[in-house]
């Protein structure tokens, strides 16, 4: 059997041969829009991308050289100045540190030192008080037993209080014939005194008394009073 009577048999296979879209008209149309379609959307973006190049080129062709170098230095300079900042301010903290420490310590040293203040104000009115006794048996016949008795005691008592203070550095302020000085005397009045410096105490009516050289207690003095008189006839 020939192949054309094969053919004239199976017409079907004849069909199958045939491709589809020659069989759809419309399908053969659409098929042959996309492939326009692709090609022309291909060739834009072979467009785009060379236009884009071109730029990059034109752009970097542009460039300053050693533009790219001069930015890095930049980076690097804002970086060092960064680490310059940060190193000031560790060492202010440092430095704050330190002086808080110090305040602190000398805080405490002062806390020390006068811990006792308020409790030595209390005991000063004992030491004037035994003062007083030995002085109120100046005077007095030696004769009287009773008196040198008791004038002995008040002075060995006051003797031992008076150690006593001492030993916490508490010292007494008794500045008569010393110039007047504000910071540690208290003027209760202004005498004439001929015989004394002008503005020197000439009589201590209280003692004062101080705690590792801070006032506790200011002297009660009197103060000679400058002549004025004799001052004008000088220049009379």
């Amino acid at each position: 059997m020939s192949a054309e009577d094969t053919r004239k048999d199976h017409p079907e296979d004849d069909l199958k041969a045939v491709p589809e879209d020659a069989l759809d008209p419309a399908r053969s149309g659409r098929s042959s829009g996309e492939q326009k379609a692709k090609a022309e959307a291909d060739e834009a973006g072979s467009d785009q991308e060379r236009s884009e190049q071109a730029g990059a080129d034109q752009e970097k062709a542009e460039r300053p050289e050693g533009s790219g170098q001069g930015q890095e230095m930049s980076e690097l300079e804002a970086l060092q100045a960064q680490v310059a900042e940060q190193k000031e301010l560790v060492l202010r903290t440092q430095a704050e540190m330190q002086n808080v420490r110090r305040r602190a310590e000398i805080d405490v040293e002062k806390a020390r030192k006068f811990a006792l203040e308020k409790f030595v104000k209390e005991l000063l009115p004992v030491a004037d008080s035994l003062e007083k006794a030995v002085e109120s048996t100046e005077g007095k016949a030696s004769s009287d037993e009773v008196v040198a008795s008791i004038r002995e005691g008040a002075e060995m008592t006051l003797s031992l209080f008076m150690n006593s203070l001492e030993k916490f550095n508490v010292k007494p302020v008794y500045p008569v014939g010393e110039p007047f000085d504000p910071q540690l005397h208290e003027a209760m009045s202004m005498v004439p005194a001929p015989d004394a410096e002008p503005n020197s105490v000439v009589a201590c009516i209280q003692k004062g008394y101080t705690l590792n050289e801070r006032l506790v207690r200011p002297a009660m003095v009197v103060v000679a009073r400058p002549d004025d008189t004799a001052k004008i006839d000088e220049q009379a």
